[in-house]
């Protein structure tokens, strides 16, 4: 009975931490084309602000983001920035024509949908 009592914690944490696995990216390859960036949070099960843009990764190593606004004042703006794929995670300029980069890690990925963890933010995308 104690071995059990002693084992039982270790077996939790093992499924807390399973159940936030990171999914590492081999290439860009998994990534390439255009994804919908639907959503935003800070937190994972947080409340969700909606967004409209899309994010299409290319070979090249850029990041063309499209998004458009929902009041209308500026309808579309496009921003194009680098990335590339680094230890299983995407990193990407913060900001176009600045070398400051930020690292996302890929919470989940099928072929359909994609979470990323970003620093501050939460990204939900579904592909196009």
């Amino acid at each position: 009975m104690k071995k059990y009592v002693k084992i039982l914690p270790l077996v939790a944490l093992f499924f807390a931490f399973s159940a936030n696995a990171e999914v590492a990216l081999q290439s860009n390859s998994e990534i390439l084309g255009k994804w919908k960036l639907y959503a935003e949070a800070i937190k994972l099960d947080g409340e969700k602000k909606a967004v409209t843009t899309v994010w299409d990764f290319k070979e090249d190593g850029t990041l063309l983001t499209t998004s458009t606004d929902s009041v209308g004042r500026t309808k579309e703006m496009k921003i194009t920035i680098k990335y590339s794929i680094e230890d299983g995670g995407i990193k990407k300029q913060k900001t176009p024509g600045q070398e400051k980069y930020e690292s996302c890690k890929v919470i989940e990925k099928d072929n359909a949908n994609m979470t990323l963890k970003c620093p501050f933010t939460y990204f939900f995308l579904t592909k196009l």
